[in-house]
């Protein structure tokens, strides 16, 4: 099997699960706060969030990129401090 990697206003598909799996996405302080770290993600560095299922160990989503960025991994670590830095503080 060829699997073919395209840069440029790609549509990406991801998981991501939590540390240890610890079920903790779907815990009631936390749903606000993922989908603030989502929404400050987002703004920082526009991407289209075409789907996301969240789990409470881990989540999946659909982005697409604008043309001309593929840096999906500066996006998650943002999305990730946001999430793990206490609202305000980040």
């Amino acid at each position: 099997m060829r699997y073919r990697r395209s840069y440029e206003g790609s549509l990406y598909f991801f998981t991501v699960v939590t540390e240890q799996r610890q079920k903790l996405l779907t815990l009631p302080d936390n749903i606000n706060r993922l989908r603030e770290a989502f929404r400050r993600g987002i703004h920082a560095h526009r991407f289209d969030l075409d789907a996301v299922v969240i789990l409470p160990d881990h989540l999946h989503c659909l982005w697409c990129l604008p043309e001309n960025d593929y840096d999906y991994s500066g996006r998650w670590a943002r999305i990730k401090r946001y999430f793990s830095v206490p609202i305000g503080d980040g």
